[in-house]
């Protein structure tokens, strides 16, 4: 709900932050990729229940996320492959972390198992209409600078670091949170179905 917004925001620091890390050399996918062995630990912490240490790893994991398209547009990198990395390593990543939270608190697995799957229907979902839009050649005012057309809906990629942050945070509420924010994918589905229908409709 708030991707657009604080993308805007964050433009001007992030770019600086990416020329730097040119300037060393360091590539984009190299940027991906460490975000994602940041998840993984992130969820392993979670696993174990070291929730402080699951948090700090989850954040520098999605501030690796943010990083990645700036440091690609520095070094004039921008490819359909390091789009396809970023996705892949994304979704790696938000499983990794519930998978880890189930693990860490066995009365949130159900709650956890539902909130794989509405993660699982959501992505099918946008992915789907992204194919779908660029095989037509049709437009959409939602499109930005990314390699596919993310649909805006209740909760996005901001809200989902804040989800999984407070389930870092809070693990006695975790079956709560879990619940919630599955259904807020859940409306964010149908938000983005019903975007569908009046483009490809």
């Amino acid at each position: 709900m708030f991707d657009a917004s604080i993308r805007r925001r964050l433009a001007g620091p992030l770019d600086a932050i990416a020329t730097r890390a040119a300037r060393l050399g360091i590539g984009p996918n190299v940027v991906t990729f460490l975000g994602l062995a940041l998840a993984l630990a992130s969820a392993v912490a979670a696993a174990r229940t070291a929730w402080p240490v699951a948090l700090v790893l989850w954040l520098a994991s999605r501030a690796m996320d943010t990083l990645d398209g700036p440091v690609a547009r520095a070094l004039d990198r921008d490819s359909e492959l390091g789009g396809l990395l970023d996705i892949i390593s994304d979704f790696v990543a938000y499983g990794a972390f519930v998978v880890g939270c189930g693990i860490g608190v066995p009365d949130a697995r159900v709650a956890c198992l539902v909130l794989l799957a509405t993660y699982y229907v959501n992505g099918a979902t946008f992915l789907a209409y992204s194919s779908m839009v660029e095989r037509r050649g049709l437009t959409d005012d939602l499109a930005d600078d990314r390699s596919l057309v993310f649909l805006r809906g209740l909760a996005e990629g901001s809200e989902t670091v804040v989800a999984h942050s407070l389930m870092a945070s809070f693990p006695t509420a975790l079956v709560t949170i879990a619940w919630v924010f599955a259904g807020a994918v859940a409306v964010t589905i149908l938000q983005r179905l019903a975007r569908a229908v009046r483009v490809l409709g």
